[in-house]
């Protein structure tokens, strides 16, 4: 059962993960945060679900980051490497995930975001790096310079002001905008397409896009095909090319 604080329903091949305090601003209290790691787990586990689309109550805020009062009364220090789930650094999902951004991504939101593979944002979505501003840690920016042009990142990391959801798409940070009561419409289409493809394509694109980031590029290239190969060598890899023959759909079966 996950948390009250962050609801997971599926629809189709397409889980929903979505934070549920509007009134915090989905900010990330202890709640919230348990709510993430076992809302992610499950999708990691749901055989069923082939998409997850990441997104939040309200029209104001996706999440404004940490609970500033919480930690205040916690005095937290140096957050654990557990503190919160961070896809592809403490938690593995090996499924797209997309994030629907329908307002304020800031600290800990903007974390939630850099860590989707894909993010659809409503037009008034904003996106900050904010912990300056706090006198709080980013470590967690680090990738951030493989997203953005370093001196943008800089601004970001050193200002603390957030860009609007159009510069943010100019940048290259956000795929789409959309107006925000077609945000949930946009998201699931968009995971719908990924779903209807060949599972093993899927997971291996992913990997593919984070080499370069990862490896020089000679070895970008022989990681490529090692991920690939697999793929190759799918009974998928000929269902495919058997499918447009014929003329019908492709009948997936990820082996």
């Amino acid at each position: 059962m996950t948390s009250p604080a962050v609801g997971y329903r599926r629809e189709g091949p397409v889980a929903w993960l979505t934070i549920d305090r509007p009134e915090t601003r989905n900010a990330l209290s202890a709640e919230v945060r348990a709510g993430l790691w076992e809302a992610f787990t499950r999708l990691g586990a749901d055989a069923d679900a082939a998409v997850g689309v990441l997104t939040a109550s309200g029209d104001r805020a996706f999440c404004a980051g940490g609970d500033l009062r919480e930690m205040a009364g916690e005095g937290l220090r140096v957050p654990p490497p557990d503190y919160l789930p961070q896809l592809g650094r403490n938690i593995d999902v090996d499924k797209p995930v997309i994030a629907a951004v329908n307002g304020a991504a800031y600290a800990g939101g903007f974390l939630l975001t850099q860590c989707c593979d894909l993010v659809v944002a409503a037009e008034t979505a904003r996106f900050a790096v904010t912990e300056a501003r706090v006198g709080r840690g980013a470590p967690w920016a680090a990738p951030l310079p493989y997203l953005l042009a370093p001196r943008i990142a800089m601004q970001m990391l050193l200002t603390g002001q957030p860009l609007t959801a159009r510069r943010a798409h100019e940048l290259g940070l956000v795929n789409e905008v959309v107006p925000g009561p077609e945000l949930a419409g946009r998201a699931g289409e968009l995971a719908a397409t990924i779903a209807a493809n060949a599972p093993l394509s899927v997971r291996a694109a992913r990997r593919t896009v984070g080499l370069l980031a990862e490896l020089p590029l000679s070895a970008a290239y022989r990681e490529a095909e090692r991920l690939w190969e697999p793929v190759y060598l799918s009974d998928d890899a000929q269902e495919g090319p058997r499918a447009f023959r014929d003329g019908r759909p492709p009948v997936w079966t990820g082996r």
